[in-house]
């Protein structure tokens, strides 16, 4: 099915499965994917589009600007651009551009970076805090969140995309997240204690929405 949006002619995907309710998003800026229930026709669907057409453009705006940005490479604030060679053994900078055989070995790159570099600051900024429990260190990626402190599993999960950002940044979140050790909730003894180790947080929590 075809459905035109703004003279942009985009593909929709129909997903059906037993929902009571239909659901759309865009599963690239080509593409919406449609999941509905088996018994709306196409022409249901497409007078749902029309109804809904300024959510569509703007979520058309969001996940064009989302590829846009999925071309370079970004390490630390700094935006590259990649550079493929088949010759290449090991990923190196080289001013704006970032070298790597393949996609996959700048994938491989970022993880290690994530560890290693993750890993190197927690080991530093540890030391200034205070009967801490030894913990678990993960790295994934999140939608929704920078860190998560479990006191449950004793595990605190950083969210992978920090390595995109300032590194003062990173620092904040971990700060945020040994500071949930005094603190679960996020009380105004929370933020005393953050403030304490890190006295411009609320500058780093509008850097971190941007």
């Amino acid at each position: 099915m075809k459905y035109l949006l703004d003279d942009i002619l985009l593909n929709v995907v129909i997903k059906r499965k037993p929902n009571k309710n239909l659901y759309m998003r865009f599963k690239d800026s080509k593409t919406i994917l449609v999941t509905c229930n088996h018994f709306v026709l196409e022409k249901e669907i497409k007078k749902i589009l029309d109804k809904n057409q300024k959510s569509l453009q703007k979520m058309y705006q969001i996940k064009l600007k989302e590829e846009n940005e999925n071309q370079f490479f970004w390490y630390l604030g700094q935006k590259y651009i990649p550079v493929y060679e088949e010759s290449i053994a090991k990923v190196t900078f080289d001013g704006e551009f970032i070298y790597a055989k393949n996609k996959q070995m700048l994938t491989k790159f970022y993880q290690k970076e994530c560890l290693r570099v993750f890993t190197s600051e927690v080991k530093r900024i540890l030391p200034y805090f205070s009967a801490i429990p030894k913990f678990t260190l993960k790295i994934r990626y999140m939608k929704t969140r920078w860190g998560v402190n479990n006191q449950g599993n004793n595990t605190i999960t950083l969210n992978s995309e920090l390595l995109k950002k300032d590194l003062d940044l990173l620092d904040y979140v971990i700060i945020h997240e040994l500071c949930h050790y005094y603190e679960p909730n996020h009380s105004s003894h929370f933020w005393a204690h953050v403030e304490q180790y890190y006295p411009k947080y609320k500058e780093a929590r509008k850097r971190l929405r941007q």
